[in-house]
């Protein structure tokens, strides 16, 4: 838990620091993601944190909820813009979902075509 509190307060360091407008949090993921990717951190590092929050995500969503209830005004005034991004927004985090698992389930697919034709 402690990498994941560490990446996630140096994420919000960055941008606080270099004034960014995107969020820390935002940040602190691209941050794991790259050092997951590069090796630096292993899986298993944070895997038993990483479940826990996984099992508690609802619970840490009470509280955005209850801030969407102070902006009921803009929900008025913008909702059908705000649905529209929404759905746009989803609709190419599915399709890029997809697309990845799709290439990742042809690559092995194509590994294990090539080991048993090695194995042979």
């Amino acid at each position: 838990m402690l990498i994941i509190i560490v990446i996630y307060q140096l994420g919000n360091q960055i941008a606080q620091f270099f004034q960014l407008k995107v969020p820390g949090n935002v940040i602190g993921i691209v941050i794991l993601f790259v050092l997951l990717w590069m090796g630096v951190i292993k899986t298993e590092q944070i895997e038993m944190a990483a479940g826990w929050l996984l099992k508690h995500l609802g619970f840490f969503f009470i509280p955005i909820s209850v801030g969407l209830m102070t902006l009921g005004d803009i929900l008025v005034n913008k909702g059908l813009y705000i649905l529209f991004i929404l759905m746009v927004s989803a609709f190419i985090g599915l399709l890029a979902a997809g697309k990845a698992t799709q290439s990742v389930i042809m690559k092995k697919e194509k590994a294990e075509v090539n080991y048993h034709d090695h194995a042979l």
